[in-house]
């Protein structure tokens, strides 16, 4: 797996720790990538071990260098840290410290992008102060589970996304009441128009097909689409009074000047991409289909995740969007010849990396506790329950006989147990309690209807 370039420790020690978790880094890739057979706790343990033990040496090395500069050893590092994190979601195991790794590694992300484009809502933040408020109680109890110095760790990244969220809450708490809806409206008109711009389905330079036969294609990008969100831009900016936005008595609401650039800014974004009718510069072609490809992945991923994602598959979305992303100079990106993106461009391709971050965030938060080894009978349960309670909603039955086909497959399930237990081979998986909970709703719920049906048919009878 490819390492940005960093420079390698000087320190002895430091090398020999960097050569055994570059050895440990290949074996968790090897494992990730290992189709053939479910990821077993035990191997993720296995490795995580080895990895505190070298953390707990780098600390000893380290300690009283406060100042010391990254070097090849922490990218490395991070990388371990990173996949054991998503091996423990696979596993099942996210309510631990390690799973809280890759989760604050996203979130810090994210913030820093909203600082950066000063384009978030409250909604936004929301969540994410949601998710910090679950992580801190994971951490808090984690100390007799975990190794202190993984513990420490996760609390400083911890601290460190609390901080970047409080001040951009802070910002939105300036906003005056009347001007909050006015704000998340902008925001909202502002996505729309950069998803409807970015709708255009991706061609090489070396296709046939004619740029302005794709522009002129309403299934490739939608004029009409930005035209409206652009009027209801407009209509925002009628209400306001000598530029400023105002209360009934006539005073300008505080924040008003805040919203005003974002309005602006709204307009301006509507006529570039009006103009630019979604066609990316060959020069900056490349990212933009790289970037495309990760966004439409992980959307896919985000609606059948349940079926289909195994969250260390995370890991290379990851690591090319931070590989992008990074490689900007000032903020923007540089072409081969040094000239920087269009704001166009630069726009473009930073709302694919914002969204695709977004649905990393989503995918993570959405992980179910339950090892995939069994998340086909999770995902098999749930399918039921969800069933089970429309056709409660809907008034039940009319006959017992309607409810075998939930009956014989609740009962399949169950007789897959060993021992009240599900067994993939000799291993007992992550999630027993999960599957077994699930399990026992459906049987419940199945129950209800049954007696439900069995008292409408007695009166019938009578």
């Amino acid at each position: 797996m490819e390492t940005p370039a960093f420079p390698p420790p000087k320190d002895g020690q430091e090398a020999e720790i960097l050569a055994r978790l570059t050895s440990i880094r290949d074996q968790l890739l090897l494992m990730k990538r290992d189709r053939t057979k479910y990821i077993r706790s035990q191997d993720v343990m296995l490795l995580y071990d080895q990895v505190v033990e070298q953390v707990r040496l780098v600390n000893e090395i380290r300690k009283g260098e406060n100042d010391k500069a990254e070097n090849r050893l922490d990218r490395v590092l991070e990388s371990c840290l990173q996949l054991l994190s998503l091996f423990f979601m696979t596993i099942g195991r996210t309510t631990e410290a390690p799973a809280a790794y890759a989760l604050t590694s996203t979130i810090k992300r994210l913030l820093d992008h909203l600082s950066e484009s000063r384009i978030y809502s409250g909604k936004d933040l929301d969540s994410m102060a949601h998710t910090i408020s679950d992580l801190d109680r994971i951490l808090k109890n984690s100390n007799s589970l975990h190794s202190p110095y993984l513990v420490e760790l996760l609390a400083k990244r911890q601290e460190l996304c609390k901080a970047g969220l409080e001040s951009l809450s802070k910002e939105l708490g300036e906003l005056e009441e009347p001007l909050r809806s006015t704000h998340e409206k902008l925001i909202s008109i502002l996505r729309s128009m950069s998803l409807a711009n970015t709708k255009a389905k991706v061609f090489t330079s070396e296709s046939s097909v004619d740029l302005q036969s794709v522009c002129a294609d309403s299934s490739q990008f939608s004029s009409t689409e930005v035209q409206r969100l652009q009027a209801q831009a407009k209509e925002i900016d009628e209400t306001r009074v000598d530029g400023n936005f105002v209360n009934s008595e006539g005073k300008v609401l505080n924040g008003s000047a805040k919203v005003a650039v974002l309005l602006e800014k709204c307009i301006q974004w509507s006529d570039i991409v009006l103009e630019k009718k979604g066609v990316i510069p060959e020069n900056f072609r490349p990212k933009y289909e790289i970037l495309m490809g990760i966004r439409n992945d992980l959307e896919k991923l985000s609606i059948t995740q349940a079926w289909s994602l195994r969250e260390t598959d995370l890991y290379d979305y990851q690591r090319e969007l931070d590989k992008i992303d990074e490689s900007r100079i000032d903020g923007n990106w540089i072409d081969e010849e040094g000239q920087p993106a269009e704001l166009y461009v630069q726009r473009t391709l930073l709302y694919l990396i914002r969204r695709s971050y977004g649905y990393i965030y989503y995918l993570m938060i959405s992980s179910e506790p339950v090892s995939e080894a069994l998340l086909p009978i999770y995902n098999q349960l749930q399918t039921l329950k969800r069933c089970l309670n429309e056709v409660k909603n809907s008034g039940g039955v009319t006959s017992v006989r309607e409810l075998y086909p939930y009956s014989m497959k609740l009962h399949s399930i169950d007789n897959m147990r060993t021992d009240g237990k599900f067994m993939v081979g000799d291993d007992i998986p992550e999630g027993q309690g999960s599957v077994s909970g699930l399990l026992a709703e459906c049987f419940e719920l199945s129950y209800e209807l049954r007696v439900a049906a069995e008292e409408s048919e007695e009166k019938e009878d009578q």
